[in-house]
């Protein structure tokens, strides 16, 4: 996360017991609260897979008494989505229970899973006829300059008027470590640049980042190629295909022509909650375990 340190107060925590190092909470600071970090998009408390419930709850409670020592109120995680999880992962839902959180915000994900049976719109289709008649290719990059610069800023610039949460030097630099997780596809009609997809991975799922066509997507099918390319062939062997969310407004609104698109690959929706923690409550877990 030090690429962006200069955007947030870190404030991660790592919780030890005894010598022994048993889960990490990747946290900022704003004021008096803690966020699950804001510059993840899916944080939470992180643990290994042979911890315990009666642990869990002994962690929670230290990070609840260390966070009131300091004098912060409240502790705001975002869950991770549970298709990510390896193992059974609904403690914090337990926790948010036991402790009285606040439900204060829902995203809605799309996400197609891959061993379903999920079905394209006559609308794709349609598209993708275009761009197989167009003899487009895709083909996988290692230098992400060509779709940042070309497709990706100005499409980001003309339609929203806004820039890529990772400039083109993040990106690549997060490429250079993490190099068997993130991906870039593009499509090109002949040498010309259409459209691209910045996949980041897990061993379970494939979810898109960034994605982005000039304007003959319409007209190419590009994105409907380089989608059915990407669920079809390269990742046919995962679990989950995340489309990400579509929501605005701390999750209050939805952009309609963007849900759109992605369910019409068929995707359905999975939510991400964001639970609000008091710090003061940490007492409410003395009697948990009997």
């Amino acid at each position: 996360m030090d690429y962006h340190s200069n955007r947030f107060n870190d404030n991660s925590l790592l919780v030890y017991n005894s010598n022994k190092l048993i889960a990490v909470l990747p946290a900022n600071k704003v004021e008096n609260t803690l966020f699950s970090h804001q510059g993840l998009s899916y944080g939470g408390l992180v643990y290994g897979s042979n911890i315990r419930l009666e642990d869990v709850i002994s962690v929670f409670k230290a990070i609840l008494i260390y966070l009131k020592s300091i004098n912060i109120d409240k502790l705001i995680i975002k869950e991770l989505p549970k298709f990510y999880s390896l193992t059974p992962n609904d403690e914090l839902h337990y926790l948010a229970f036991l402790l009285k959180a606040k439900l204060n915000r829902v995203d809605a994900l799309s996400v197609i899973n891959l061993n379903g049976d999920y079905k394209q719109s006559k609308l794709r289709k349609r598209g993708l006829k275009k761009a197989e008649s167009l003899d487009l290719k895709v083909t996988e990059e290692s230098d992400f300059s060509e779709f940042w610069n070309k497709i990706l800023i100005p499409n980001l610039k003309q339609r929203f008027n806004a820039s890529p949460t990772h400039s083109l030097a993040e990106i690549e630099l997060l490429y250079y470590r993490f190099p068997n997780q993130i991906k870039q596809f593009n499509v090109y009609k002949e040498d010309e640049i259409l459209a691209g997809i910045t996949i980041f991975e897990t061993e379970y799922v494939a979810h898109i980042q960034y994605i982005s066509a000039n304007n003959s997507r319409q007209e190419t099918g590009s994105l409907d190629f380089l989608v059915n390319e990407l669920l079809s062939n390269i990742y046919k062997d995962k679990l989950y295909f995340d489309f990400g969310v579509s929501n605005e407004n701390y999750g209050l609104n939805i952009n309609k022509g963007l849900l759109y698109f992605k369910e019409s690959f068929g995707a359905r929706t999975i939510t991400q909650s964001f639970y609000e923690f008091k710090t003061s409550n940490y007492k409410l877990l003395d009697a948990v375990m009997l």
